[in-house]
């Protein structure tokens, strides 16, 4: 997986590309604790991801969860036909700001 990452305030943006695995969520999760002082809105880009297993899932919603107890926003943009089916079948198309 690549990440890259714009910080812009308290707003930060992680475009990821590659795979959303059990391996890379670890690689995600050190990334956003490194970045995340002082960020209030976090969208992820998934426009070149191409998997995200149970792992990633778990990550993103921990990650939800850690930016709604400071009144934090978390965005899902370029989300593919693929992972939304999942979003939709697991229900968490409800829980996140998902974009297509």
């Amino acid at each position: 997986m690549t990440l890259t990452t714009e910080k812009n305030g308290t707003k930060l943006t992680v475009h990821l590309s590659g795979e959303l695995n059990t391996l890379t969520a670890s690689e995600l999760s050190a990334r956003l604790d490194a970045e995340m002082g002082g960020v209030r809105a976090l969208t992820l880009d998934f426009k070149e991801c191409d998997f995200v297993s149970s792992a990633g899932l778990r990550l993103l919603l921990s990650t939800f969860k850690r930016l709604k107890a400071i009144n934090g926003s978390m965005k899902l943009t370029n989300v593919g036909e693929n992972f939304l089916d999942v979003l939709k079948n697991t229900g968490l198309d409800t829980v996140f700001e998902v974009y297509d």
